[in-house]
């Protein structure tokens, strides 16, 4: 029986993807293929409330692990709360809505091979054909795209007395500044249960789980956080500093359509990638079923939304190449005390004309002599071909 929908992947991109098509068109058939065995337990994506539509905050609501009424940032300077409702999502919340949803149908333990715009071909030479094929398997390798990275171990705790906190700490940098900009994000979700996620931003991929685990059961311990590690997880995310998105698409023509971090679409600074991913799969949902319309759907929003994105991935190369690593955190803390309308706009991917200026306007964050040689992507895209 031919498949309407095939998407390879499993993920965040993949799963949400799904989940609006089968919404929008009851009886589609929808196949998710994910090389893993098992559904994991290592993925929290989490999501201010000023980022979606109310129409997936509808769509999420019966997945999320929590949600809280607003949020604060730590820096050595100052402490701030902010307003804006903040939620999260994880492995299991996903499952249950992906479950949940009539006409979709996920295949574990199904490594694809090759990924055409006809279909898949399984690593058991399975074959599997379908009208419209995706492909959502995560960041890959591209000289279309120069990144620095946000790399992450966090250590979920059941304490053995109340920890305190009532709402997220999204940033902590009153914590040692080691490894580029670093912080502590923590994500209360009972009284005794407290997520202590080590982040850096940082100017290389590797990450040394055994030497970040340390820091974060010894910042644990500082704020008389005992108890015992409930589960753990660990990312490397990617954080855009060039994209030639042009390039991208054209490389990808003729195949599958390339979604979530193959595609680029994550914002270039936080790196969360929830809220495109939502609006990607609305994109999906509005296409017909075929391989090259969803192509060229998804293609004419990316395209756009890359120009829009130039700003933001040069204040990406401000603070990696024109900023010392140890000087990363003053950048964020003077971010931090503009307007909350601005910061929320900024997590949305919605700055205006004004925002762009207000963010750069006054005190430089860095000196400018450093700051003009970061003014053009091209150069870094060059020396990535």
């Amino acid at each position: 029986m031919r498949i309407d929908l095939l998407l390879a992947g499993a993920g965040l991109a993949s799963a949400l993807i799904a989940l609006r098509v089968a919404e929008a068109r009851p009886g589609a058939r929808i196949r998710l293929v994910e090389q893993a065995e098992r559904p994991p337990d290592a993925h929290t994506w989490c999501f201010h409330a000023t980022d979606l539509t109310p129409a997936w905050h509808r769509r999420l609501a019966s997945g999320l692990r929590a949600r809280w009424e607003g949020q604060e940032v730590r820096f050595a300077d100052h402490r701030r709360a902010l307003r804006a409702g903040y939620a999260s999502l994880d492995d299991a919340g996903l499952a249950r809505l992906l479950a949940a949803a009539e006409g979709i149908e996920v295949v574990r333990g199904a490594p694809v091979a090759a990924l055409d715009a006809g279909g898949a071909t399984l690593r058991d030479g399975t074959r599997m054909d379908a009208a419209c094929v995706i492909d959502g398997r995560g960041a890959a390798p591209s000289r279309h795209l120069v990144t620095a990275w946000q790399k992450f171990l966090g250590i979920e705790f059941e304490t053995e007395a109340p920890h305190g906190l009532a709402r997220p700490v999204i940033m902590d940098a009153t914590v040692p500044q080691i490894d580029g900009y670093r912080f502590v994000y923590l994500l209360p979700f009972s009284p005794t249960r407290l997520l202590v996620e080590d982040t850096r931003y940082s100017d290389g991929p590797a990450l040394d789980d055994a030497a970040a685990a340390d820091e974060v059961r010894a910042y644990a311990e500082a704020r008389g956080w005992r108890g015992t590690e409930a589960r753990r997880e660990r990312g490397v995310l990617p954080i855009a500093l060039a994209h030639d998105a042009a390039g991208l698409w054209q490389e990808a023509a003729g195949g599958a359509v390339p979604v979530g971090l193959r595609a680029g679409l994550f914002h270039p600074v936080t790196g969360y990638s929830l809220p495109v991913a939502a609006r990607v799969a609305d994109v999906v949902a509005e296409s017909p079923l075929a391989t090259g319309a969803v192509f060229a759907a998804v293609r004419d929003f990316a395209l756009p939304r890359a120009r829009e994105d130039r700003f933001l991935r040069l204040l990406n190369r401000m603070l990696f190449r024109g900023c010392p690593p140890e000087a990363r955190h003053r950048v964020l803390s003077r971010f931090y005390r503009l307007p909350e309308p601005l910061i929320e706009r900024f997590y949305a991917g919605r700055l205006t004309a004004l925002d762009r200026l207000r963010i750069v306007a006054g005190k430089p964050p860095i000196p400018v002599s450093a700051a003009l040689p970061c003014l053009r992507e091209a150069p870094l895209l060059a020396t990535a071909r």
